[in-house]
């Protein structure tokens, strides 16, 4: 395997992707023996991972406030009155909640990633909530294992960047 970062492209040569730690945040890039060019659809992404995620739950201040739906990862802190320690959607938060928002529920076993069994009308519900307020008030800073990768942990041929045209966001890298 072969990664090569240069003038801000990325080459990769093994054919599926390259998982890339720059300044310790891995950064997965998928290519097919081509160059990427810096390009909003493919722009190096962050991953992630789950324990990372709990570390913005919002119990601290000054800290970013972080929550993943569909295994998109948003920085809800400019929701900071819902979203962080004692406010009423910290539930939420540090986690991939999104059989919670598709159902509208706080129930602690609805904190998933899980869609499973959801209603025709939930995962509407969810869709909704998802392109109408989550990605049109808060900024993607990253995506959580199970959306870039498969369960045998191959990456996931089928993933794509979010795009967010209104947001001009700073690459972290």
């Amino acid at each position: 395997m072969k990664c090569d970062i240069t003038r801000g492209t990325v080459g990769c040569n093994m054919g599926v992707g390259c998982l890339v730690m720059l300044v310790g945040i891995p950064v997965v890039v998928f290519a097919s023996d081509t160059t990427l060019k810096e390009a909003t659809h493919s722009r190096p992404v962050r991953l992630i991972t789950e324990e990372e995620l709990e570390k913005y739950d919002g119990s601290q201040d000054g800290q970013p406030i972080y929550m993943a739906i569909n295994g998109v990862v948003f920085d809800v802190t400019a929701g900071k009155d819902f979203y962080a320690k004692g406010a009423p959607y910290n539930a939420l938060v540090g986690k991939d909640s999104t059989r919670a928002v598709a159902k509208m529920s706080l129930d602690p076993k609805d904190l998933t990633h899980d869609t499973t069994g959801l209603t025709e009308d939930q995962l509407e519900s969810l869709e909704r909530i998802f392109t109408g307020t989550y990605k049109a008030k808060y900024p993607i800073v990253g995506y959580t294992a199970r959306r870039m990768f498969n369960d045998d942990g191959s990456p996931n041929k089928d993933f794509k960047p979010e795009d967010q045209p209104h947001f001009n966001l700073k690459l972290e890298l």
